[in-house]
This record gives structure tokens, C-alpha cells and sequence, in this order.
């Protein structure tokens, strides 16, 4: 019996290991003439490709999409459903790990510690000045968390350990997640005028595209750090250009960006007070290990016909 045939680009070595050689990984494909299209039994979406209506029309043989990640917004879900097509994603596995890398752009845009390497290892750092570098205090600070999911609840338990007062922003007011974590729900506007720290652990849908522009630059505190950890077109690119270079807040530190990755020679590469990360928010050897077994897990079940462990439920 020849092998099943996944189309996946660019798939880590644990992830191969797991598929075995019943499995034959096709290059990702998404041209009009693609021979590996008509082929593909399934799709691995690794790494965000576009997978929607037209191109699932273009694989007839087509059984599950097993989405690496938690985010689908590459996905037309709704394309699939109608074709009875089951998208699975990795919900839960990441929480903790996009959590921590939070608290360290956190901690790392408000003490200075990316300026502060490269000034370490300059010609001029040739005696200890005191008066130097001097960054913003966490403990006790505000945070504001858009977003109270599985992530933002990890991040509010983190910064409760810096004695942090927590405001958050969901769609809709999480009653139990106050008493649990003791924080308090503000409306958008208010989060963001109230808060020295503002971090983006929503997902991305229409509703949360464009949702940081120069409007709410403008409510936000000129000592205020932004954190984005969603997805690159939650904030506006130009508007974070011109609210970082002109003072109105003071840093800010990004996961993602709009468009990923930036195009070198970017405006927003040479600003001194902001920290980027290449889309690093899962990038722990247990998370990654985790996110490989549930997008194996959902593949195998999809090919079988079973329901997915991990299915994604959107109209």
C-alpha cells in the first residue's frame, strides 16, 4: 500500500518522526499547476501558508487540514466546513510558553536589557554609571491584558508574582476570571489610558484587525509599553512607527508584525525603543514537541475518518 500523501512545507524533524513512513510529504504547492494539489490526502499548515476555498478545490482527495499552531486565521474554516473538510489546530499547548515570552519582552523593553547588551559590549562602556539606562519599574506597575483567554489568563497569573495591579479587556466580561485572578475589567478605552504596560493576547479576527491604531496610540500614557503577542495586523504598522518615533509612548515589544517579517531595511528595524521577535511565542522545546504530537494526532484521526481531537469549531 504506497504511502498517504501530506502536502507541508518546511516540517521539523520530531514532527517527520512522528509521521513515519507510512507517511509522503509533498513541498508545499499552491500554484494553478500543482502536481502535488491532486495528490494531497492532507494538508500540515506549517508556519501560516493560505489555505482556502479555491486551493481545497484543487485537492479533490482532500480528508483534514492539521493546522501547527493555535491561530487559523490562514485558514478559511468556513471554506472547509462546507466542503466537509475538518481543520484541526493545537489549542492549550502554548498557553504557558506565549505567557512567558510575554513577561519577557515585559522585563526586557522596560529595564533596557536589549540596549543594554549592546552598550555592554560597545567601545563605550568603559566605567559603571549609575545615572545610565534607567527603565521602568514592573513590580507594582499596571498591566493592561486585551484578551483574557487561555493566554491572558497565564500572563495575569505570571504578573500577579511582580505585584501588578491587572485590568483586562474581553468582547465579553469574564466574572469568574476576576475572582480567580483577582482582576479588574475596564472598557477598551479605559484599559489603555490606565495602563503602563498593554499587552495583545487576543485573537486575530475582523473585529481585532487595525484594533491599535493611531487613535488609541493617542489614549495611551507617553511612559506607556506596548506588548503585542497576537498577530502582526492587531496593531498598524504605520501608526506604531509614528507613536514610538515621536515619543507619544515609550517602547514597545512585538512577536509578530504586519507584514511578517518586515522588509529589511524597514523604518520600524532602527528604532532603538523597540524589541522584535521572530514570531517566537510557541518557540519551547516542550511546547513545539506538544504542538507536533496534537497536529499528528488530528492528521491521523481526519485520514481515519474519525472526529478530531483538536477540531476547530467555526462557521
Amino acid at each position: 500500500m504506497p504511502p498517504t500523501c501530506i502536502m507541508g512545507d518546511g516540517l521539523p524533524g520530531p514532527l517527520l518522526e512522528m509521521l513515519g513512513p507510512d507517511f509522503e510529504v509533498l513541498p508545499w504547492d499552491d500554484s494553478p499547476n500543482s502536481p502535488a494539489l491532486p495528490r494531497a490526502e492532507a494538508i500540515i499548515a506549517y508556519g501560516h501558508p493560505t489555505v482556502d476555498g479555491p486551493l481545497m478545490d484543487r485537492a479533490p482527495q482532500l480528508k483534514v487540514i492539521s493546522n501547527h499552531g493555535v491561530g487559523v486565521d490562514h485558514i478559511d474554516v468556513a471554506a472547509a466546513n462546507t466542503r466537509n473538510i475538518p481543520v484541526g489546530n493545537t489549542p492549550g499547548c502554548l498557553d504557558a510558553s506565549t505567557a512567558d515570552l510575554t513577561m519577557a519582552l515585559i522585563l526586557s523593553v522596560a529595564r533596557n536589557v536589549l540596549v543594554g547588551d549592546r552598550y555592554a559590549r560597545s567601545p563605550e562602556f568603559l566605567h559603571y554609571d549609575p545615572a545610565i539606562l534607567i527603565g521602568q519599574e514592573v513590580t507594582g506597575s499596571t498591566l493592561g491584558i486585551v484578551g483574557m483567554g487561555r493566554i491572558g489568563k497565564q500572563v495575569a497569573r505570571r504578573a500577579a508574582g511582580f505585584e501588578m495591579q491587572i485590568l483586562y479587556h474581553n468582547r465579553n466580561r469574564d466574572v469568574e476570571a476576576e475572582t480567580e485572578l483577582d482582576v479588574q475589567y475596564r472598557s477598551f478605552n479605559e484599559l489603555l489610558a490606565e495602563s503602563d504596560f498593554v499587552a495583545l493576547n487576543c485573537p486575530l479576527t475582523p473585529e481585532t484587525t487595525g484594533l491599535i491604531g493611531a487613535a488609541q496610540f493617542e489614549l495611551m500614557k507617553p511612559s506607556a509599553i506596548l506588548i503585542n503577542m497576537a498577530r502582526g495586523p492587531v496593531v498598524e504598522t504605520d501608526a506604531l512607527y509614528d507613536a514610538l518615533s515621536t515619543g507619544q509612548i515609550a517602547a514597545a515589544g512585538i512577536d509578530v508584525t504586519e507584514p511578517e517579517p518586515l522588509p529589511r531595511g524597514h523604518r520600524l528595524l532602527d528604532l532603538e525603543n523597540l524589541i522584535i521577535t521572530p514570531h517566537l511565542g510557541s518557540a519551547s522545546n516542550r511546547t513545539r514537541e506538544r504542538m507536533a504530537r496534537m497536529t499528528v494526532d488530528n492528521l491521523i484521526a481526519g485520514l481515519r475518518g474519525e472526529d478530531l481531537p483538536y477540531r476547530v469549531q467555526r462557521n
